[in-house]
C-alpha cells in the first residue's frame, strides 16, 4: 500500500532526476543524444525514475492534483521500462527538453506548497 507519508520524497526524486536528467542533456543537440550511448540512457534511466516516482505518488495525492499530466508521465514510464523496444528516441528527447522543465517545476511547487503535516494525518 502507499502511503502519504511517502509522496513528499517521491516529489523530491521527480525533481531530483529531472535535474540531473536535465543537465545530462544540456547543450547537446539530437544527434549527440542518439549517437552518445552514455547520454542516451543516463537521460532515459533519470526520466525513468521520474516516471517511476510519479507512479508511486499515492491516488489521493494525484487526486488532489488534477490539472498534472500523471497518466502521460506514468505511461512513459511503462513504455521505457516494458516497451524499450519501441521507444522512439525523438519523443524522449523532445519530453526531456521541452516536457520535463515544466513537470519538474510543478513538482517543486508541489513540495514547497502542500501543507506536509496535515497531508500525512
Amino acid at each position: 500500500m502507499r502511503e502519504r507519508a511517502r509522496d513528499k520524497g517521491r516529489l523530491y526524486d521527480i525533481v531530483d532526476y529531472a535535474d540531473k536528467a536535465l543537465k545530462m542533456i544540456e547543450g547537446h543537440s539530437f544527434d549527440t543524444f542518439v549517437n552518445d550511448i552514455t547520454i542516451y540512457f543516463a537521460v532515459m534511466k533519470c526520466v525513468e525514475i521520474v516516471g517511476e516516482a510519479t507512479y508511486m505518488l499515492t491516488k489521493d495525492f494525484k487526486a488532489e492534483h488534477p490539472d498534472i499530466p500523471w497518466p502521460l508521465i506514468q505511461g512513459l514510464r511503462h513504455v521505457l521500462v516494458h516497451g524499450y523496444e519501441q521507444i522512439d528516441r525523438q519523443t524522449l528527447y523532445d519530453t526531456t527538453i521541452n516536457d520535463l522543465p515544466r513537470y519538474r517545476d510543478q513538482a517543486e511547487y508541489l513540495l514547497d506548497n502542500t501543507d506536509w503535516n496535515e497531508w500525512e494525518r
